[in-house]
């Protein structure tokens, strides 16, 4: 089955160029639809943060990579496959963030650490749940912490 699915809404502001670090204190706004009536934002603003899906709209299709390889190529991180990682060389190029909503200004919201760059087109959005987070342990390797380590530094 294939889904054919339409932005509900495009990242204004924020930064303009792709990075791999210093996504911290950028703000932006997510400006909804305006064919969608205001009351699809009714409530939101009771919440601290979303769940945002979005497409890597910069990046392109040849950048795939269905392979396991090295996070961010560097050596020493053992490789890992295309599931492992969280960028834009999946199959669809869609990520998830969970920015910081500052502010709903009617079809406007103002959020906080959303790691997209201007334009970028928003496919889904909605609260984040403390209680739809993860259950039980987390655990992950190393190279994420070490890789990440100055991804929400600010700039």
């Amino acid at each position: 089955m294939t889904l054919q699915i339409e932005p509900i809404g495009t990242v204004v502001g924020g930064r303009t160029e792709v990075s791999d670090d210093n996504w911290g204190g950028v703000e932006c706004i997510i400006r909804l639809d305006p064919k969608f009536p205001l009351e699809v934002v009714q409530g939101l603003d009771e919440f601290s943060h979303l769940i945002v899906t979005w497409h890597f709209s910069q990046a392109s299709p040849a950048d795939v990579a269905l392979h396991a390889r090295s996070p961010r190529n560097n050596p020493r991180w053992e490789p890992s496959g295309t599931f492992a990682h969280r960028n834009h060389r999946r199959p669809n190029q869609l990520a998830t963030s969970f920015p910081r909503l500052l502010k709903v200004d009617g079809l406007d919201l103002q959020v906080t650490d959303l790691d997209a760059v201007d334009g970028t087109p928003i496919y889904d959005l909605g609260p984040y749940f403390q209680e739809m987070g993860p259950q039980g342990e987390i655990h992950e390797p190393a190279w994420p912490g070490e890789m990440l380590s100055e991804y929400w530094a600010e700039s």
